[in-house]
């Protein structure tokens, strides 16, 4: 039987130390992200001279979409019919509609939150041209059907919408034959690769976005780097495939990074007498944060800002924004006398993932939400749905939950082994959230909505909050798959139904057939 063993197996210039320490959580790669490079450096502190220090890049790869106007400029023939559905007509009207969807993407394009590159229109009357396109290297091809030939430039090997224009107008052909003609060739069944009913949008710009984002998300997450320290693992038996799977249908570089190269490393640092001063201040400065609460040993705290800048060094020199750690309670707690819970929340907080347990069960859904909302998740422990609601609770819980506000939190002790320092995070009350239950096979993932009901103080993970349910519990309760599952602020629940058909993986969204509106 397995046993669960606990919780877990450049400078800022102009930014004031202080609130530089509140927004990044006193990390090196906060100072990297607000700058936009891999290296940060800081003053000596205290007249000693502190080394410049390294930090993991968190830029993003942008979204490269490439738009395309497909038309046809009908010819009156007399004595039949000579032009199809549409409103463009003429070259004017291409001239006037190019300039309208160039403006339309500016506006979509400061509405995103998640980086993206929208190339030139292109203007696509003959097939030869839809195939040069559809042979580039764009992520997305944004197809304007107004009329002409579509099937051009639809490729299998990358995710392709087509829009088209009702209310919006002026009307386009396929707005009437998109689904009989491109998606259904002209019979019953689906037969055209690379696209799928969800891929066509009409009019609103809302919802292109969503859709840009759920693959923005899936070419942040597909291929993805991740440092394991004490090598990938998964939950139970079920999970003794998840890093396997991971590789295999996620493309992941599991990169192994042995407890043995970590206590080395860990040594090293406090042996320099620069670090540990500087680890130190920032402890003292999170520590006077107003929201925080400090209810264990300081030094507790002080060692666990050296641990993250050791856990920000080894990331950076293996190019990775992810991390994770497997077994940490019998391994890190010797080397360090502190406990990796904080780090993790710090290092979350700073604008990369880190993971406690080495779950690969539910690590990809984690990296797929963090692109999805552009923010930090919070990997959790489920307990039994009742009554509408269920608790979710773990040690490591990210504080800045919205991506930009530091929730407030008290400082314990990891619960199991009342050592260390652990945050609990108050989550905001009412708060929205996305919850994801992924299963073991990674074939049918489980996703509902929910709201933050309570923080309570019970005698389990340190960050615990109480989570209604959007949708039947009792039937949460015959579904639930897997064993732990993430949480994440907002409604994420279309575009992580999308992203799992792209990748095929079954969705059951508890909370309403949200995955594929709009």
């Amino acid at each position: 039987m397995h046993k669960h063993s606990g919780c877990c197996g450049c400078s800022a210039e102009g930014i004031g130390r202080r609130s530089f320490l509140a927004a990044v959580g006193g990390t090196a790669l906060g100072a990297a992200a607000l700058n936009g490079c891999a290296t940060a450096a800081r003053e000596g502190l205290g007249g000693v001279a502190a080394a410049p220090r390294i930090a993991p890049a968190v830029s993003k790869k942008p979204l490269v979409v490439q738009p395309a106007l497909v038309y046809d400029i009908p010819q009156r023939r007399d004595a039949t019919s000579w032009r199809p559905w549409g409103g463009l007509k003429t070259q004017a009207d291409i001239d006037q509609e190019v300039n309208r969807i160039e403006a339309e993407l500016r506006e979509l394009s400061g509405k995103a939150e998640f980086p993206i590159t929208f190339r030139p229109v292109a203007r696509v009357t003959k097939a030869s041209e839809g195939t040069a396109l559809r042979d580039g290297d764009a992520d997305v091809m944004l197809i304007y059907g107004a009329s002409g030939e579509l099937e051009p430039l639809i490729s299998g090997n990358r995710q392709n919408i087509v829009f088209v224009r009702h209310r919006s107008g002026p009307v386009y052909l396929w707005y009437e034959i998109a689904h009989p003609r491109l998606l259904r060739k002209t019979v019953d069944e689906y037969g055209q690769p690379g696209l799928l009913p969800e891929d066509v949008v009409v009019d609103e710009y809302g919802d292109v976005l969503w859709r840009l984002r759920a693959n923005y998300a899936l070419k942040n997450t597909v291929g993805s780097k991740v440092l394991c320290v004490g090598g990938p693992s998964g939950w139970g038996e079920g999970g003794q495939n998840a890093p396997k799977l991971s590789k295999d249908h996620w493309k992941m570089d599991l990169v192994n990074y042995p407890y043995e190269e970590l206590g080395k490393r860990i040594l090293a640092a406090r042996s320099d007498a620069a670090r540990v001063k500087r680890a130190d201040a920032d402890a003292a400065e999170y520590l006077k944060d107003s929201g925080v609460k400090l209810e264990t040993d300081p030094g507790f705290v002080n060692r666990a800002f050296l641990l993250t800048q050791v856990f920000e060094d080894i990331m950076a020199e293996a190019g990775v924004q992810a991390v994770t750690v497997n077994n940490c309670m019998s391994t890190i707690m010797p080397m360090s006398e502190t406990t990796a819970c904080l780090v993790l929340s710090l290092l979350n907080d700073a604008g990369v993932m880190a993971f406690c347990e080495s779950d690969f069960v539910v690590i990809p859904s984690g990296i797929l939400l963090h692109h999805i909302a552009s923010t930090p998740v919070f990997l959790q422990d489920p307990t039994y749905p009742h009554h509408g609601m269920i608790t979710l609770a773990h040690c490591t819980a990210p504080r800045k939950m919205d991506g930009k506000n530091l929730e407030k939190a008290r400082i314990l002790t990891h619960f199991e082994s009342d050592y260390g320092a652990a945050p609990k995070v108050e989550m905001t009350v009412g708060q929205e959230v996305t919850v994801i239950d992924p299963d073991f096979a990674d074939t049918r993932w489980i996703g509902f909505k929910g709201k933050i009901l309570e923080n309570p103080f019970l005698d389990i993970c340190r960050s615990q909050v109480d989570v209604s349910i959007d949708g039947d519990w009792k039937t949460l309760a015959q579904e639930m798959r897997g064993f732990h599952w993430m949480l994440v602020y907002g409604d994420q629940l279309k575009e992580t139904g999308y992203a799992l058909r792209k990748m095929g993986i079954g969705w059951y969204n508890l909370s309403g057939d949200r995955s594929i509106e709009g």
